[in-house]
């Protein structure tokens, strides 16, 4: 892997390499360009959020596998880097506001790159309500209301919804803000927590992480088991979102260098600190038992008030909701530019209002208020159904790893014709064989997360994802401009002067 590419690849464009405060022009608007590495990093981090990655998925992955569902975040945490590293590559070649979308456009063609998009486009946002339920589990347990009902979590996850809305609206520095309390409550509430419960309050031995426990569907069972595969399934939330990055492509400063290295660093980050406090809470549970059957249906909560009384357990919970608030925030985020760079393609319908910036902050103001109203729809929507939040993860993590096979197989696709230009990062001979091996842990990974399992009391829920894929791939069928992105319509900002153009077909 080198930081620079081969004799003759375009050093860092000065068109592209924008001063502080400078903008980069688009038909539509400008977008400033007031995001550093530090903020580059910092939104991809709080993107995935360790206490969303952790504690979003804690109780569904524990009463599936039991303690031992630990390992599975080293397993897809190595196949997430692959993708990473492939991702690494692409962004730094092509640093456009939109990321999956872009980078899939220009690797096979417009019609692929759409449908790319399209797919990323729905997650983000079903993924943005997921994150809204998660965080209103812990709202009203500070509340005082553990064990609400789904109503209530519903109501609250709406007004988490508008207050979100309403902060991303405000501009990009309350955007940067928040994503530094957030790091700072991860450090907090998740390495901090997870240490002290690891050093002071360890009620269980390591060898309880080989093996399933108590009386759940994961009872004395090897962790090569179904049980573990589903767990793994769960997991695949925590480690989604370093793409989130290349989303504010045009908004960061230096970004051929810079997002590379924000999309590796976040993910390895969120990774130590993932497995750290997930070790601390899985130890120190009390009854783990009750944990691993379920009969505890919020085994974190009961875990600290057991360990560190409700005093205590209050302001953790709150830096979780700081957490799950900033998560939010980056996926409003990274959805509302994804549709902006639609518009500005003038590849969906109302191209011309989504494609609109604000005055001063010059933000894509509709395209963030049209995910929130999605976003509330299909929070109503969700009342219909029990269980729905299991589901709403297991398709969430399961879009994503849809979305990310478009550029994932694009690359292969690319190196095969011939057509690919590295950018500036580049794996160097490294390249093919770890873009194969990415492509296989997608694939894979795709599969467990998407086959049927009950995980519902309701059957036809076991089959919510491949329900609402086969609805979003007949209402995409429809919507796809006949030449998306192409001729008079090509408006998507040009490659930097001194970097050669791609062959037909990758434009």
């Amino acid at each position: 892997m080198h930081p620079t590419g081969p004799a003759g690849a375009a050093d860092v464009p000065a068109a592209l390499e924008a001063a502080e405060g400078a903008t980069t022009g688009v038909a539509g608007g400008e977008l400033r360009r007031e995001f550093t590495l530090w903020s580059a990093f910092a939104f991809a981090f709080a993107f995935i959020s360790p206490i969303v990655a952790l504690y979003g998925i804690f109780s569904l992955a524990i009463t599936t596998a039991g303690p031992s569902f630990w390992w599975n975040f080293f397993l897809v945490f190595g196949g997430q880097f692959l993708v990473a590293l492939v991702f690494a590559e692409l962004v730094s070649r092509w640093p456009l506001e939109g990321s999956v979308y872009q980078w899939s456009r220009r690797l096979v063609g417009p019609r692929y790159g759409w449908f790319a998009g399209w797919a990323y486009a729905w997650t983000l946002v079903i993924a943005m309500v997921t994150v809204c339920l998660g965080a209103a589990g812990f709202v009203a347990n500070i509340a005082g209301r553990n064990g609400a009902g789904a109503g209530t979590l519903v109501t609250i996850a709406v007004v988490i919804l508008a207050l979100g809305t309403v902060a991303n609206l405000i501009g990009r520095r309350v955007l940067k803000i928040l994503m530094t309390a957030s790091i700072v409550a991860e450090i907090i509430g998740s390495v901090g927590l997870g240490l002290w419960l690891l050093v002071f309050h360890r009620e269980q031995s390591f060898s309880v992480l080989f093996d399933g426990a108590g009386s759940g569907p994961s009872a004395g069972q090897a962790v090569t088991t179904a049980p573990f595969l589903l767990a793994m399934a769960f997991v695949g939330f925590s480690f989604v979102g370093f793409e989130s990055a290349g989303n504010i492509a045009e908004e960061v400063r230096e970004p051929h260098r810079n997002l590379p290295r924000a999309v590796l660093a976040s993910l390895t980050l969120v990774a130590a600190v993932v497995l750290v406090a997930s070790l601390g809470i899985i130890l120190a549970i009390p009854d783990l038992g009750a944990a691993t059957s379920g009969s505890d249906a919020d085994p974190v909560y009961s875990t600290l008030v057991h360990q560190l009384g409700v005093g205590m357990t209050t302001p953790i919970e709150v830096l979780f909701v700081i957490g799950f608030l900033a998560s939010f925030l980056a996926l409003q985020t990274a959805a509302s530019r994804v549709v902006w760079a639609y518009a500005r393609d003038r590849a969906l319908p109302g191209h011309r209002h989504l494609a609109r910036l604000s005055e001063g902050q010059r933000l894509p103001v509709t395209a963030i208020v049209v995910t929130s109203l999605v976003g509330l729809v299909i929070l109503l929507c969700s009342t219909v159904a029990t269980d729905v939040y299991a589901s709403m993860i297991s398709f969430s993590a399961g879009g994503f790893y849809v979305a990310f096979l478009f550029p994932v197989l694009g690359s292969l696709w690319a190196r095969r014709r011939g057509t690919w230009r590295p950018g500036v990062w580049t794996l160097g001979r490294w390249a093919l064989p770890i873009g194969i091996a990415a492509a296989v842990w997608t694939v894979f990974q795709f599969l467990n997360i998407a086959w049927p399992r009950a995980l519902a009391e309701q059957r036809w829920m076991d089959f919510s994802f491949w329900i609402v894929l086969g609805v979003l791939l007949v209402v995409g069928a429809v919507l796809v401009p006949r030449r998306p992105g192409t001729g008079p319509d090509e408006v998507s900002p040009p490659l930097p002067a001194d970097e050669p153009a791609p062959p037909a077909g990758q434009a």
